[in-house]
């Protein structure tokens, strides 16, 4: 038997097609959502959290309360010997020159962790209450139909992840339309100061409209050369240096005129191509 979702959710990244799926339900063209929910890492660009305040004035009109949730500071644990480092897709050159990528655990920690957490408390189970079977909230993920193959289910019952955009069959693009129709067009790109899934554009861009934010990255990048620095104190191998540019280089000394191809997939905390924090499907229920 199908039961009703007690709540009816959206995981907010404040970017291109969540704020899309959020303007559509303030307006009453598809159905509304009990709250909105951003995951803050404490290091997006002010942009980011420029337009996430426009959005909570705009939700709070059609009645739809926007909860910002948090894990800790990326950009200060990271550069913290005494926190445990989650890993960030960080590009590597190893000792003999070879080329790899770090994994990706910041996700599941700074995003997927926190909205997990905040569901279970607004469904009226803190962890380690155990949810009960039948009892879930529905999930919206801005999922373009351009991306469809980024569509994942929820890793625990008391998720349930839905795509609205796919049943619209709306890209990208037609959210980039809308958006500016409806005088939204300013939407930014919503990604960590210092992440690493950008192309050349989205780096020159923050270069050009935040200046601060792009030397802190730069800062980050040198800082974060030979990786975590508890490893460094404690007389740990090194693997090879890190970067948050592709090219391997520091960010410094990048030529960002140069395109070096599309803007990569990003962290959407639900279709994330890298690791993040999982739960047991079935008991657990980890925060």
């Amino acid at each position: 038997m199908t039961t009703e979702p007690a709540l009816r959710l959206l995981s907010l990244g404040a970017g291109v097609q969540s704020t899309t799926l959020l303007l559509l339900a303030a307006q009453g063209a598809t159905p509304t959502f009990d709250y909105a929910l951003f995951a803050d890492t404490g290091w997006e660009p002010r942009r980011v959290y420029q337009h996430l305040e426009r959005l909570e004035h705009t939700a709070a009109e059609a009645g739809i309360p926007i909860i910002r949730v948090s894990n800790g500071n990326i950009r200060d644990d990271a550069l913290d010997e005494r926190h445990r480092f989650a890993s960030m897709p960080l590009f590597v050159r190893g000792s003999e020159g070879r080329r790899g990528m770090a994994r990706r655990q910041c996700t599941g920690e700074y995003k997927v962790r926190p909205l997990k957490r905040q569901a279970r408390h607004l469904l009226g189970y803190p962890h380690p209450t155990r949810v009960p079977a039948g009892v879930y909230a529905t999930q919206a993920i801005g999922i373009s139909a351009d991306e469809v193959h980024r569509a994942k289910d929820a890793d625990v019952r008391y998720l349930k992840n839905i795509f609205p955009l796919l049943d619209l069959g709306w890209t990208r693009q037609d959210c980039r339309e809308y958006l500016t129709t409806h005088g939204w067009g300013t939407t930014p790109h919503s990604a960590c100061i210092g992440c690493p899934y950008r192309s050349n554009t989205t780096w020159a861009e923050l270069a050009a409209t935040e200046p601060a934010a792009f030397a802190d990255a730069v800062d980050f990048d040198a800082a974060i050369r030979h990786g975590h620095p508890a490893a460094a104190k404690r007389g740990m191998p090194l693997r090879g240096t890190y970067y948050l540019h592709s090219s391997r280089r520091p960010l410094a000394k990048v030529d960002l005129g140069i395109d070096n191809g599309p803007e990569p997939e990003g962290c959407s905390p639900w279709s994330c191509r890298g690791d993040t924090a999982q739960e047991p499907a079935q008991g657990g229920d980890a925060q």
